[in-house]
């Protein structure tokens, strides 16, 4: 598992769910292990705080952690796409890019909806069905 790309990502989030799924389509190596930070599965992994964890994406990778845009650098890299976020690791743009990330991170949430509802974009569920939806006052998440 050393070699694997552990990433923690918040599985209530629909737009985090679609990069995971998307992620998964591309990594025919089996080179990234996903785990919902809302799972049972999470609390083996005591090293990575859950309020963190839900402010920036978090992995590990090589027995070092890594945060928000180097997971998903790492990641990318490793199905073989890296060349597409390359610039994530250009010194201007890195600064520019990690604020532009730490912005959506913290609205993903509100961010996933709107796309979705507009626009079809991402995915109106996640791990196990329909994730919460304020609008209706529905929560399909254990179900």
């Amino acid at each position: 598992m050393r070699d694997k790309l552990i990433i923690f990502y918040d599985g209530e989030c629909p737009m985090c769910c679609l990069e995971m799924d998307k992620l998964t389509r591309r990594d025919k190596a089996g080179t990234i292990k996903l785990v919902n930070i809302h799972s049972s599965e999470f609390l083996h992994y005591p090293d990575i705080n859950k309020q963190e964890a839900m402010k920036v994406l978090h992995g590990r990778y090589q027995g070092n952690v890594l945060l928000a845009l180097d997971v998903t650098h790492r990641a990318w890299q490793l199905v073989g796409l890296g060349f597409w976020v390359a610039p994530l690791q250009w010194p201007v743009f890195k600064s520019i890019a990690h604020q532009i990330y730490l912005l959506v991170a913290k609205y993903r949430h509100q961010i996933s909806s709107f796309l979705h509802r507009r626009f079809g974009l991402g995915k109106a569920h996640c791990e196990n069905g329909v994730c919460y939806d304020k609008r209706l006052n529905v929560d399909n998440r254990g179900k």
